[in-house]
């Protein structure tokens, strides 16, 4: 059993967490570089909590420009063991309708313009993400939106695409008839491998905005019509996380599908030749393994 710590990446629309005591901004230095903000902590029912806004206040990162890697580093220094990614996302689908969160399960990763992973030369692993969102956590998130009103769609392929500009018509095609997804976002990747990686529980919680270009009644995207159902989206998310430690407790058991373990057999590199500096790098994402 270890003590809960339950971290809030926040996106678009999302900048704080309701009714957190002892609220304070906290600085925390990474090896990664600075994350997007500093963190908001505090407990809330009890639990520890932690928020990041992805974007930063203000919304001074586009989606390319995030530091996933100091995020995810930050999360997991501070002692986080569940990380509730919350962000805005189009439709590809008739059903899953604008001001709909959609509990994502799967992702086909179409960024290429960010670091991916905490390892490399000097220190090579290989985590599995066959599924790459933690179960328990999803349930949870799921229990959560139901018992708030939320029209919520459990399980979900999200497109991960580079941005930031929004898809050609003929993409949103694609993605939605060919490649069979069901959302598309520009933040969830490489964040949900991170986590992974930092052995992390992780879930999505996948805000829809709009149809994003394929719908014939709806017409291209813009930002003004994201702007408005984000106000309404907003105060949805707000109200999912102030769930969450009723349902997740005070203390968290080993998790049954191995997120906390994502490491166990996944580092390759002997012992005697990995890099001293690459293995410093990794003392908080790494250091069950690597110490």
């Amino acid at each position: 059993m270890t003590k809960t710590k339950i971290a809030v990446i926040g996106g678009s629309g999302i900048y704080d967490i309701d009714g957190l005591e002892n609220a304070a901004w906290t600085q925390v230095e990474t090896p990664w570089g600075a994350p997007s903000d500093a963190l908001l902590t505090g407990t809330l029912d009890g639990v520890d909590m932690a928020f990041l806004p992805r974007h930063g206040r203000g919304h001074i990162h586009s989606p390319t420009t995030v530091p996933y890697r100091a995020n995810i580093d930050a999360l997991k220094r501070i002692g986080c063991t569940d990380v509730i990614s919350v962000s805005a996302c189009g439709s590809f689908r008739e059903e899953m309708a604008p001001g709909n969160f959609v509990l994502v399960d799967q992702f086909i990763d179409r960024t290429f313009a960010r670091e991916k992973s905490f390892f490399g030369t000097g220190c090579v692993a290989h985590v599995s993400v066959a599924h790459p969102t933690c179960p328990r956590l999803t349930d949870a998130c799921h229990t959560a939106a139901m018992d708030a009103g939320i029209t919520v769609h459990k399980g979900g392929t999200y497109l991960a695409m580079e941005g930031p500009q929004f898809s050609t018509l003929a993409e949103s095609k694609m993605y939605r008839e060919s490649w069979g997804a069901d959302v598309i976002g520009m933040t969830n990747m490489p964040e949900a491998k991170l986590a992974r990686e930092a052995e992390l529980c992780y879930a999505s919680v996948a805000m829809i905005t709009d149809y994003d270009s394929w719908h014939p009644d709806h017409g291209e995207v813009d930002v003004t019509q994201i702007i408005a159902t984000l106000m309404g989206n907003a105060d949805k998310g707000r109200a999912l996380v102030r769930r969450m430690p009723a349902l997740l407790g005070t203390e968290r058991k080993t998790c049954p599908h191995g997120c906390d373990r994502a490491l166990e057999h996944a580092v390759l590199t002997a012992p005697e030749v990995r890099d001293p500096q690459v293995v410093a790098k990794l003392d908080a994402v790494a250091k069950r393994i690597l110490a």
